[in-house]
């Protein structure tokens, strides 16, 4: 059966559309390197996909640079000025907005204002303004951070102050460590090698010698002067 003609018209469907493009690229190099052979031809081509990938062929031993070189001579065009008076303007461009920057930025620093209409002082004004507006605002909220981060600290400083003090306390009304919650003590005032001392006696209760006279530790301490 005879293969019907293709309408040309774009693909409409995006895989089918890249697909069909790898097939022709592929079919119009082949015939490129046909005819460099066939034909001692120096061909180049560049091909660049929907999707901006760049494709090319060129025949062996030349490079597009050179047949772009020969294409501009037998022309008698020069491509690369062109492009290089483009660029040329663009680099006049830049240097104007440069020049501009520059002196804005003199301008706001209270420099070459002689030239400048009373509109134009006006708005600068208005631009200062709100410029120190802006740095206010970030000076008091960084200011405000840093008296949020010493209070944090201060407070820390207080629990760890109070904390000691607490223990210091604890220390002043027991300083012999008599308390202990382990047993119970009875305390006994007497004498012994001339001076007075405090007998601490620590009852165990669940001691089994507790009533034969071996379930109790005595401690004695010297009274202060």
């Amino acid at each position: 059966m005879a293969r019907g003609k293709i309408q040309i018209k774009l693909i409409e469907n995006s895989t089918n559309r890249q697909v069909t493009y790898s097939k022709r690229r592929n079919g119009l190099f082949k015939k490129a390197n046909e005819l460099t052979v066939l034909c001692d031809a120096r061909v180049s081509i560049i091909m660049f996909s929907s999707t901006g990938k760049l494709h090319e062929f060129i025949s062996p031993s030349t490079s597009t640079k050179q047949l772009i070189d020969q294409y501009q001579k037998t022309l008698g065009i020069d491509l690369w000025n062109t492009h290089y008076e483009k660029m040329q303007e663009q680099l006049k461009q830049l240097k104007e907005v440069n020049r501009n920057l520059r002196k804005e930025i003199r301008q706001r620093m209270g420099e070459c204002l002689n030239d400048v209409s009373i509109e134009d002082l006006r708005g600068l004004e208005q631009e200062m303004d709100s410029s120190v507006k802006l740095i206010r605002d970030r000076k008091y909220r960084v200011l405000n951070n840093q008296i949020d981060t010493s209070k944090k600290k201060v407070r820390n400083v207080k629990e760890i102050n109070k904390n000691l003090l607490h223990e210091l306390d604890a220390i002043n009304e027991d300083p012999y460590g008599l308390v202990d919650d382990g047993g119970d003590y009875d305390t006994i005032i007497g004498y012994q090698d001339g001076g007075p001392r405090i007998f601490a006696l620590s009852l165990q209760p669940n001691h089994p010698n507790l009533h034969s006279g071996g379930g109790s530790d005595l401690t004695t301490y010297p009274l202060l002067h």
